[in-house]
This record gives C-alpha cells, structure tokens and sequence, in this order.
C-alpha cells in the first residue's frame, strides 16, 4: 500500500480507487488517503449517495469511514501537466499556445494558476483533520524546503543539454544561477495556504450553517489570510516608488539604463513586481528569457521570438521573473480559492450542491477579470499576477475543474480520461521528465556524428515534419504523440507496477 503522507502541494501518485482503513494519528488524521485527495463515502446502507441539504441541526461527528480518491483531481493535475508539456514545446511553432508577451491570457497562461488552484484543494482534504499541529507544521515545512530545493535544480540553469543539443552543457555560474521557478512559486504558496489551514484546525465546522455563504464564514481566516496578500499586493504595486534602472546584458556586454521614476505603471519597464525582484535577489538572478521579448517594441518577429530591433528600448534585454517575489504574494489567492473548493468537497455531499457552490463562484470570478481588464481598470497579466489575472484563471479552473467532476465522478465516464488520471498520480515523475525535458536532454546526449544528430531530433524531423511538410504542424504534432502520448503511457505502465515518485 502506498505511503499515505505525501505531498499535498498537488503532485500525488496512488492507485485510483484506493481505500484507506489505516488508523494513522499523525498528519491527515484518522480519515485520509494519499495526498488528501479523499472524501467521506457518503453512500447510505444501499450504496447511493446522500444528497440531502446541510442543516444548522446537530449531528453527530463523521466516524472514521472508508475514503475514496477523487478522480477529477488526479486528472485535472494530469490535464496541467499535459498542458505544460505541449505550451512548453509546441508554443514556438504556434504563439497562441505560447504565453502572453505583456497583457492577455494564452494556453500557456493557465498553467501555473491551475498548478495553485491544486494545490489548494489538496491541502484541504489532506488537512482536514490535524491531531499534532506542530508535527503537520513540521511537515509543511519539511516539504516546502523539498519543493525549493528542487525548483532551484530544475530551473535555477543547471542543465542546458535540451535548450543547447551542440554545447551539451552542465553547471550553472552561482553569479547568474535563477532562484525563483514553477515549484518555488508552490512551495511559497503551499506553506502559506498549509500554514493557515493547520492553525486554524480547532475553529473548523463539523456542520454548516444554513445559507449560501456560510461556507465562506465558517473558513474565513482562510479568507483574510488572502485578503491580506491580496492588500500588501495592491498596495506595494500601486505606492511603490520605482526609480531609474541600470543593468548590464551579459550575452551583449553592453550597458543599459532604463527611465522609470514613477508609481503605479504597469508596463515592462517600471512597474513594482520587476523592481521588487531586481533589489532583493538581483537582475542576473531573474528569468533570462521573460516574455515581454516577444512585444513588438522589442522584434520585428512578434508575437514570435528573434533578433531585437536596433531601435529597442533598454528594458526588452532586460531579465525578469515571471515566478518572483511581490507576484508570488498575489499568487497566494489562487491557492486560497483551491482550497474553498476543497472545503466546499468536504461539506457538501449531494453533487447538485457542490456544482452549485463551483459554478457560481467561477462565473463571479470570470466576470470579475472582465470587468477589470476590459475597463482597463487592472489588465490582465501573467507577468505581473494581476488580480484580474487570479480571477480569471481561478474561474477558468473552477470551470474545468466542475466539468470534469460532471464527467468522470457524477456519470462515470473515466475511461476516456484514465491516461490524464495516470500522469495525474505520477504528475511529480512526468513534470521532471517530460515538462522540464530531462528525458528528452539524457537522450540527445547519445548522438551520432554531430551533436544535434539525436534520436529526438530524427523522429521529430522524419517522421513527422518531413512528412507534413510543415515545421510548425510537425513539431506540434510531435509533442502530442511523440511526447504526450509516451508519458501516458509511461504513467500508465508505473501505475500497474504501482510504481510513484514522492517527494
């Protein structure tokens, strides 16, 4: 049976179907399963499921039952995963899959949100009840500690084999190293929301009040913790006063000075989120290939990458963090609204009730980042995780997150989703090496002749780019059945070995 005190940050692995009987007191307590990602059973004697209203009446507390892993998060994990292997190797060839260069929302857009919005519900389920506050605390931090460290390994510039086939190079110059990255972002956000959903356990409800919101107020130290993010986001944004700005581009050897002397813009070059992260950790220290290169003030080639323009400002070869600091507080609301999902999972038992809490919650969320961006009040922006930008990836999760609750655990219909549910539980294992490429980086470093002579690049040329006789058709045909298809099929066959990787 596989060890049930795994990572709740969303990347689990554990059979589907799996029952829990075991009579642990530490971390979940006594009614848990793998990651959390569990639920009461809720069948009465005859096996159908409860779908009675919640009352303010008393009731007695939830014995200890058999739990059940929920389906719909393992496959909405794996659908994320997929999502960034196919923006992360295809976005060249199509832009649309690509993220946005400044304002707007791409494909490639939604997947750190929906990674957070995971993240969330996971951490409800498998917190919902604490016996020992201060070994969970130890625990969260255990784990957060593991998350840092691996983001830093993956994304911090160690490896360069896949981006670079002719150089083959290993090791990364501790002057240029990246700190910040997709599972840094997680684990600040997982500590926080973890943080707050443990020490908040003796104010937690065994029933609801009557009412729609009364979800909302039985957690609301939930809630202020992301209000409080939310505050110190908006406020840092909008009052800090960012001064002018000099860098030097390594790649170029040449110097540059940037303009800014002002409050409150939201544009590349002299808005809080990059000078925040240009003072505390340091301009070499930042992403190297921000997004913003994409803008036409800054190529000829938009939205696609290439030269810079001779006219280009100073700022278009500058770093910037995507993942940094002042964005990553904002980013603690995307975890906040997983987690109120999460709740509304453990508290309602009829599906009609749950969707009705999702649903209307998402559709607030979409029309609240409309509403913003589209009167310009606060654009949307991955960038600078705006907070249109939480609301609309958040309500776009809630949407994909409820349709898959509809399909797979509502109607049954898991066949056709099983290969999402099978990278789902062994997500950690399939984002290492298929989203940050290291599979594909071991392989071309056996090549013939040449370095860029590899059996990666000879399957994507002929078989499937010569035989399109289109690059870009070709190459996004690849990444769908070349790459997806085979980490499918791998989480597939480690699944039947029952083979997971925790952390």
């Amino acid at each position: 049976m596989e060890d049930p005190k795994r990572v709740e940050e969303g990347f689990g692995q554990t059979p589907l179907g799996h029952e829990d009987d075991s009579n642990d007191k530490e971390l979940e307590g006594d009614n848990k399963c793998d990651n959390g990602e569990c639920f009461d059973n809720m069948a009465k004697e005859n096996g159908s499921v409860a779908t009675g209203e919640l009352t303010g009446k008393e009731e007695a507390p939830l014995e200890k039952t058999k739990s059940k892993r929920v389906a719909t998060l393992d496959a909405f994990r794996g659908l994320t995963i997929v999502m960034m292997i196919l923006v992360d190797h295809a976005g060249i060839a199509y832009p649309a899959l690509d993220h946005a260069a400044w304002e707007g929302c791409m494909l490639a857009d939604f997947v750190m949100p929906f990674f957070l919005f995971i993240v969330g519900v996971a951490i409800a389920l498998a917190l919902k009840k604490v016996r020992k506050i201060k070994d969970a605390i130890y625990k969260i931090t255990l784990r957060t500690l593991k998350l840092l460290f691996w983001g830093i390994v993956l994304q911090g510039g160690y490896s360069h084999a896949l981006a670079d086939n002719i150089n083959l190079a290993y090791g990364v110059d501790m002057k240029l190293i990246r700190w910040c990255g997709i599972l840094q972002r997680i684990a600040l956000v997982y500590f926080v929301v973890a943080l707050i959903e443990t020490l908040t356990t003796k104010r937690r409800p065994l029933v609801l009040s009557p009412g729609h919101l009364s979800i909302f107020t039985a957690y609301r130290w939930q809630w202020i913790g992301g209000f409080i993010a939310f505050s110190f986001y908006m406020i840092t944004t909008y009052s800090l006063y960012v001064p002018d700005w000099s860098f030097i581009n390594h790649k170029e050897g040449k110097a540059y000075t940037v303009k800014c002397g002002m409050r409150g813009h939201l544009g590349p070059a002299c808005n809080a989120v990059g000078y925040v992260d240009r003072e505390i950790l340091g301009i070499n220290h930042l992403y190297k290939s921000p997004a913003w290169q994409h803008l036409k003030a800054c190529t000829l080639s938009s939205p696609r990458s290439g030269p810079f323009r001779e006219d280009a400002p100073g700022w278009c070869h500058a770093n910037f963090e995507p993942e940094g600091l002042l964005s990553s507080i904002s980013a603690i609301l995307s975890g906040t609204i997983g987690i109120h999902y999460g709740h509304v999972l453990m508290h309602f038992k009829g599906h009609s009730q749950r969707l009705k809490q999702w649903v209307s919650m998402a559709i607030g969320l979409l029309v609240l980042a409309f509403l913003l961006h589209f009167s310009h009040a606060i654009p949307i922006n991955k960038q600078l995780y705006t907070i249109s930008y939480v609301c609309l990836t958040a309500g776009a999760a809630g949407v994909v997150f409820s349709g898959f609750y509809i399909l797979i655990d509502v109607w049954g219909l898991r066949t056709p989703f099983l290969f999402l549910e099978w990278i789902g539980m062994n997500s950690m294992l399939i984002f290492v090496l298929g989203a940050q490429g290291i599979l594909a980086a071991f392989i071309n470093g056996w090549y013939y002749n040449k370095p860029d002579k590899t059996l990666v690049t000879w399957i994507q040329t002929h078989i499937f780019i010569d035989a399109w006789h289109s690059r870009n058709l070709g190459t996004l045909l690849y990444v769908i059945f070349a790459e997806i298809t085979f980490y499918g099929v791998l989480a597939g066959i480690l699944h039947k070995l029952g083979m997971y990787w925790k952390l």
